[in-house]
């Protein structure tokens, strides 16, 4: 059982050469007042230009760089979009947009999916792109959903070099959602031959991809370099170099931001997000998004625990303050809702959030044998959400629930998700475009990568 909460804050700021929003999970966005456009010269002949500095709020894990490896989150896919390309992919307007496929068409059985592939695209170490890259990128994935996929996937077909057939073992609606999407990486497509020569280790260090910039250096956990690809096929990139950097703590990074040494920033919460709109040289803007948060019940599933209980997970539901906790963390600007699935999303159910009532969560947990509460263990949490969690511990403790934060390294907490080492409660989320059935595949399903969940019910 989980309960969502709102999504954490974005900033950017527009430095000489930014000529639109950049967006990720929902937040807000803000821009130096009073910059300057898109030098002419460089507009007019196309001309990458200058430099983009990122400040961000996670590690940058090197398997951010290999798209086998994509978890159902929206970071890795910062990374992503600026090396790599997809048959298929989300792009302003449309949220399955051709991109390295001309067009696709499915069977009327629903059992084959046709995919023209677009001619004369090559990787950034001049290897052609081909049907063969396609289906070796489908045969190595092993990231969200990835048994799910190959369960439904009977064989991926080269047709000829420039067209690939998909036939499904039975029909599944949902097969362009989980291929086409940010639900999972596996659409996104690396060479075969140059994967080969190296190996897969060895590539996440020297990735070669089709997108609008190339891997100039790579400090792993520290700061990626990326300078731009001028024969991408969709269009030359405005920026030249794109320098994104892990910064953890907050208030460095939106110093970076004032003091110019940083154009894009994530995770600025509270008192943080204020300073930003009090700045006269900084524009607060909300931006609305597909990311939801939540906590997860880890040991709901043992019979020893308390949180086996379902009136003690109820009453933890009861006992947080979520609406202040938008208010004071996100500004208000975030919406509560009622579970982890996006209202947004095709097939979500309009689920109510749980009304804030620490007297019906001291009761329930009375009715279940705890009317002097008990110890909850320790919520884990990614560093930059530390204070969201810091509230929401602060609730279950006033109501006898007592727990406590342990604040992790992003990386190292999704590896312990990964891995289900982590225990009690933990913080997750997820930015990743889909539906419900992508969702419940990655965070409610047994088989799902990061799921805590074990329901039949779910499962069939």
């Amino acid at each position: 059982m989980v309960h969502a909460f709102p999504p954490g804050a974005t900033s950017l700021t527009r430095r000489r050469l930014l000529q639109g929003s950049l967006g990720g999970a929902a937040g807000v966005l803000a821009w130096h007042q009073g910059w300057g456009p898109l030098p002419r010269a460089a507009a007019q002949k196309g001309a990458p230009s200058g430099q983009m500095t990122w400040a961000i709020h996670v590690t940058l894990a090197p398997s951010w760089l290999d798209p086998s490896e994509t978890l159902a989150l929206a970071t890795p896919y910062m990374l992503l979009y600026a090396v790599h390309d997809a048959l298929v992919k989300p792009m302003p307007g449309n949220g399955m947009t051709p991109s390295l496929a001309t067009k696709w068409s499915e069977s009327a059985d629903g059992l084959t999916y046709d995919f023209e592939l677009r001619q004369g695209v090559k990787f950034h170490n001049g290897d052609p792109f081909t049907a063969e890259d396609v289906q070796f990128s489908f045969e190595r994935y092993k990231g969200a959903s990835a048994v799910e996929l190959k369960q439904k996937v009977k064989t991926v077909e080269i047709v000829n070099p420039h067209h690939i057939r998909f036939r499904l073992h039975e029909p599944w609606p949902d097969f362009m959602t989980f291929y086409g999407t940010m639900a999972t990486g596996v659409g996104w497509i690396v060479p075969k031959r140059y994967i080969e020569k190296i190996g897969s280790e060895a590539y996440k260090n020297q990735p070669v991809g089709l997108g609008p910039y190339r891997l100039v250096s790579h400090q792993p956990g520290i700061e990626v370099v990326l300078e731009a690809h001028t024969d991408y096929w969709r269009k030359t990139p405005h920026v030249k170099r794109l320098v994104m950097k892990s910064v953890p703590e907050a208030t460095t990074r939106l110093a970076m931001l004032k003091q110019q040494e940083a154009d894009v920033t994530y995770g600025i919460f509270g008192s943080l997000a204020e300073d930003v709109q009090r700045d006269p040289n900084l524009k607060l803007v909300p931006i609305t998004g597909q990311a939801t948060q939540w906590v997860a019940f880890i040991d709901q599933h043992d019979p020893k625990s308390p949180w086996a209980d379902a009136r003690v997970r109820l009453a933890a539901n009861h006992a947080i303050n979520w609406s202040a906790i938008n208010d004071a963390e996100n500004l208000g600007m975030a919406k509560l809702i009622g579970g982890i699935i996006p209202a947004k999303f095709d097939f979500a159910l309009p689920l109510e959030p749980y009304g804030y009532d620490p007297k019906k969560a001291k009761q329930l947990l009375k009715d279940a044998g705890y009317a002097n509460g008990f110890e909850g263990g320790e919520c884990s949490t990614d560093t930059p959400y530390a204070q969201v969690i810091e509230a929401v511990v602060n609730d279950l403790t006033a109501v006898g629930i007592r727990t406590k934060v342990r604040p992790m390294e992003r990386a190292a907490m999704q590896t312990a998700q990964k891995e289900k080492t982590v225990k009690n409660l933990t913080r997750q989320g997820s930015g990743a475009f889909g539906n419900a059935a992508t969702r419940i595949e990655a965070f409610m399903t047994s088989r799902g990568a990061q799921s805590f969940l074990r329901d039949a019910e779910i499962d069939a």
